[in-house]
């Protein structure tokens, strides 16, 4: 994998840094709370330290805001960047510092 982010783990990315980073292949059932603070199940289907791709049965738009808890890192903030036919994209408000990140894909995997 390579990563082309900020090395100051944690620092906002850019858009060019969102677009240029490979994602991982996942298959991970997180729990996430939506603009209305109500839960949801999403299904991860890719992620990396910018953003996420996840089917959810709960309809989304661009802009709204969505509190995912992962593994290893905790709740992280994150923002819809397009939704289409149940599935959705988000990017984080925050990048996930690289080791947290080698920890989530090792739990994720796990399961």
């Amino acid at each position: 994998m390579t990563y082309q982010f900020s090395p100051l783990g944690g620092a906002p990315a850019t858009a060019d840094d969102r677009r240029t980073t490979e994602r991982d292949e996942v298959h991970y059932r997180a729990r996430a709370f939506g603009p209305d603070a109500q839960p949801v199940t999403l299904l991860i289907v890719n992620i990396s330290p910018h953003g996420l791709m996840a089917r959810c049965e709960k309809p989304f738009v661009e802009n709204d805001r969505l509190r995912v808890i992962l593994p290893a890192v905790g709740t992280v903030a994150a923002e819809i960047r397009w939704a289409l036919g149940g599935r959705l994209g988000a990017s984080f408000d925050t990048a996930i510092d690289l080791a947290s990140y080698y920890e989530l894909i090792a739990q994720m995997m796990k399961k």
